[in-house]
Parts: C-alpha cells; sequence; structure tokens
C-alpha cells in the first residue's frame, strides 16, 4: 500500500504541472489588463505601463510563468495584484471556509442517499420505491445556483429561519451552523439524487448474489444482511462515484458562494478573475488540483478497506 501511494504522489506532480500551465496560458489568452484596471479606463498610458512593469506584466508570458513556477516550487504562490497580500495567506485563511461547505455538503449527500437507496432496494418498485425515484430525479433536475436562489428567497428572505449570507465563526455553534444549512443544501442536493440512484441499483445487484440468499438461509436476521453483508459490498461503486463528485461538488460551489457570499475559495477566485489578479487565480487554482487529486488518492485507499480482495501490493 506505501508504495502505491507513493507512485500516486509521484504521478501528481506532472498533473499539477500541467494545470499550471493550462491555467497560466488561459490568463495569457483572456482579456485585460490588471494595471489598465487599478488604475481606470482614462489612466495615463505612461502611469498604466509603469505599474505594469512594477506587477512584471511587460514580460513574455512563458517567463512569467517559470518566475511564478520558480517561486511555487519553494512555497511561494506570490501576491495579490491589489491588495499585495500574500496569496498563501488568502488560501490558508479562506480554505477552512471551503472544506467545511464540502463536509457538510458531503455528509447531507450521504445521510440522505444511503437510507433511501437501501430502502428502494429492498421494497423494489414499492411505493417507497417509487417515492424515492421521483425524489432522485426531482433534484437531479435542479442546477445548484437555481436552487440556492429558491433556498435563499423561501428560507432566508421569505420565512427568515436562516441567515441570507455570510459565515459565523466557531463550527460548533448554532448561530455556525445556521449559516452553513442553506449553502450546503444546495451544494449537495442535486447530488444525493445521483447518489440515490446509484445506492439502489448496487444495493440491487448486490442482494440478487448467492452469499446473500445463502445468508437468508442460513435464518440471519435481514437487518443483519442488509447491512453486515450487503451494504458494505454495494459501497464500492459508492465511493468511486464520491471520488468523481468531488471536482463538480468543487467547481459548484464557486457558485454557491457567491450567491450566500460564503467566504470560501470560490469566492475568491470569482474575485480574483473579475479582477485580473493573475496570481490569485494561478494559486486557488493550483490548491483546487491538489485537494481533488488527493481526494482520488483517498478513494482509491478506501476501496482495500472495503473490499479486502483488492490490493494494490
Amino acid at each position: 500500500m506505501l508504495k502505491y501511494i507513493i507512485r500516486r504522489l509521484l504521478v501528481m506532480v506532472p498533473v499539477v504541472l500541467g494545470v499550471t500551465v493550462v491555467i497560466s496560458t488561459l490568463i495569457y489568452l483572456s482579456p485585460g489588463n490588471p494595471a489598465q484596471i487599478a488604475l481606470g479606463q482614462n489612466a495615463n498610458p505612461e502611469a498604466v505601463a509603469r505599474l505594469e512593469q512594477q506587477m512584471g506584466l511587460n514580460k513574455p508570458p512563458h517567463l512569467r510563468y517559470v518566475d511564478w513556477l520558480t517561486q511555487a516550487l519553494q512555497g511561494n504562490l506570490g501576491r495579490s495584484l491589489e491588495t499585495g497580500t500574500p496569496v498563501t495567506d488568502l488560501i490558508v485563511e479562506r480554505l477552512p471556509a471551503t472544506l467545511e461547505l464540502a463536509f457538510a455538503s458531503l455528509a447531507i449527500m450521504l445521510v440522505i442517499a444511503l437510507p433511501l437507496g437501501v430502502v428502494s432496494a429492498v421494497r423494489q418498485y414499492s411505493w417507497v420505491d417509487n417515492a424515492s425515484m421521483l425524489f432522485a430525479i426531482f433534484w437531479l433536475s435542479m442546477p445548484s445556483f437555481w436552487l440556492a436562489l429558491i433556498l435563499l428567497l423561501l428560507f432566508a428572505v421569505h420565512w427568515d429561519f436562516f441567515p441570507i449570507s455570510g459565515r459565523a465563526g466557531a463550527l460548533l455553534s448554532v448561530t455556525a451552523l445556521s449559516y452553513l444549512v442553506l449553502p450546503a443544501i444546495a451544494n449537495g442536493a442535486r447530488r444525493a439524487g445521483l447518489l440515490t440512484r446509484m445506492m439502489r441499483s448496487s444495493m440491487l445487484e448486490i442482494l440478487n448474489k448467492d452469499y446473500i440468499r445463502t445468508a437468508k438461509g442460513k435464518g440471519i436476521g435481514q437487518r443483519s444482511v442488509i447491512y453486515s453483508h450487503g451494504m458494505r459490498n454495494a459501497m464500492i461503486p459508492i465511493v468511486t462515484l464520491l471520488g468523481l463528485q468531488v471536482p463538480s461538488l468543487i467547481s459548484s460551489s464557486v457558485i454557491v458562494e457567491v450567491v450566500f457570499a460564503w467566504p470560501g475559495m470560490g469566492r475568491l477566485l470569482v474575485d480574483a478573475v473579475l479582477r485580473r489578479d493573475y496570481p490569485v487565480v494561478q494559486g486557488v487554482t493550483l490548491m483546487y488540483a491538489v485537494i481533488v487529486i488527493v481526494a482520488n488518492l483517498l478513494v482509491d485507499i478506501a476501496y482495500s478497506y472495503l473490499d479486502p480482495q483488492i490490493s494494490y501490493d
């Protein structure tokens, strides 16, 4: 297992480098001039040229990338062109909020999808199964940004159950949880529908296996057969799906963070793109890439614990 993890970590290096090259190329091709934006459209061209030189924007794009990569390998992601704050400090400040929202969204997905998927499979073609599948299709049909706006309008503006926007400090407090509920639902509900359908299909396949029928023939209780024998094996494709959903969960959190003014990396990225703050865009995108790669590595490691037959040695 350790050798496999080391190999995967080594494979991460060219992947991350490829991401940085693509982002740097897109930044170079994107319209807009940070110096012009900072000074205004009516600024003196000489003042704009001086500011471009101070920002290092007068260098060729490949030299700018090499300088950035050299500093990044030393742990320095540069400074914000607008505020001068180190990008690393901005990421460290915003990363907890993004991870908090991601884990809360993931928890909502699992709490909703796993029980509904199991019950639907056990009671196939019953009204419970039909209602669960209707629920799954309903949530799958909703874009995250539309659901976020509807939740905001109903539960924050109209009924005043939850705060409209922002984030409180201490996570374990009731106030902090009240700020987290609506963004987490908006970010996780749609994927809960997909996960419910996958859990149902996986459980139906497992329940028809010979070892499940053998366990029932031995007189083992249905609850034990379902949860001890069936659900663990049914979780393997679910874990795979969760690994594939991590990039989608992160990308949609950008929209949710903007709608709810959630102070995470997604909102930081959007603001940096609008201001053409290139070092911040590169740093945040790099962090997103690392999170996705590490999440997929953790999924692969989880396989060996769910199924002892899977070995990476």
